[in-house]
């Protein structure tokens, strides 16, 4: 079987779908043949590839932000199959390419594809509420967060006209960039219990609590910048409680890597994470960029789960 481009034309705010020829266009120049799916709503990206997985393809290629990487990541972990997943960057967060440092241009995106290797990584799964108060489960690859990133993926999907102009100009970071600051002076920093491992249980009071596989997330911030995709383990990164002028002066720290050692952020690692609310306030979590449900959840590692194409 050819390789299965996974596209998801409604990603970048409907940019890709207006990139999509000249993509398709670089990608065959400079990757070669493959076949070619378009998804048509929110989570057709992991059943066609749960179902192709099964039927015997062995690699993947999401096109697509974040939340189509994740999609096509957990149709291939729920399949079962050791297929691998490869990258055509083209939405309006690109947060797991760059920490694989998968170009951003088409045509090296897709040499990327041709020429590199394959790596097993790690992968987490969460379990949590969904927006109807049922118990869900599901795979992630980059970041999972409760606090402030929730509410700035709500503001980032709401101001869709920004996303699709800042997709263009600059992948992302100034649709993020603006929801951040409008998030800074509305967000209630919620309390919360929270758990590593076997360890004691702590209150805490989060502007943002991240679990984190990989480095990156919120259209560029380098919120893990010592996580590792093959150590077996979450960086947990916890931003305590800020004031907003504090947050937007220190912006600059979290794009650059630069912020573990501040005094309101502690860092650990760990193979499994639990959190619940501290009151009866709704606590939002997104995962790989998408708003899925609520606390309490449940994060565990999945060591080497997953084989990707990398540089």
């Amino acid at each position: 079987m050819l390789p299965l481009i996974i596209v998801n034309p409604a990603s970048a705010a409907g940019a890709t779908r207006e990139a999509w020829p000249g993509l398709a266009s670089e990608l065959a120049r400079h990757f070669g043949p493959f076949n070619c799916a378009f998804t048509g709503s929110r989570g057709e990206a992991a059943e066609i590839a749960e179902r192709e997985a099964r039927a015997g393809r062995a690699l993947f290629v999401a096109c697509g932000g974040d939340g189509t990487v994740s999609e096509v990541a957990n149709g291939i972990l729920r399949s079962g199959a050791d297929a691998e997943l490869g990258l055509l960057p083209s939405g309006t967060g690109g947060d797991f390419r760059r920490t694989l440092k998968i170009p951003l241009r088409a045509s090296e995106a897709a040499r990327a594809l041709r020429r590199g290797r394959t790596r097993r990584m790690d992968a987490g799964r969460v379990s949590f509420l969904n927006d109807a108060g049922a118990e869900e489960s599901r795979y992630f690859v980059n970041v999972a967060s409760f606090g402030m990133g929730g509410d700035v993926i709500k503001r980032v999907k709401e101001n869709s006209w920004l996303s699709a102009g800042a997709s263009r100009l600059l992948g992302g970071k100034l649709a993020f960039a603006a929801a951040a600051i409008q998030t800074t002076f509305l967000f209630q920093k919620p309390a919360v219990h929270v758990r590593l491992d076997e360890g004691r249980e702590s209150r805490v009071v989060v502007t943002n609590f991240c679990v984190a596989n990989a480095q990156f997330f919120g259209g560029g911030m380098k919120i893990a910048p010592e996580a590792k995709l093959t150590d077996g383990l979450f960086d947990v990164v916890a931003v305590g409680d800020m004031s907003p002028l504090t947050i937007l002066a220190n912006s600059y720290r979290v794009y650059l890597g630069a912020h573990l050692g501040m005094r309101e952020v502690r860092h650990a690692r760990a193979r499994r994470v639990r959190a619940r609310p501290a009151s009866d306030e709704e606590v939002k979590l997104e995962v790989d960029g998408e708003l899925v449900g609520k606390l309490p959840a449940e994060f565990e590692i999945l060591p080497g789960a997953l084989r990707v194409r990398c540089l």
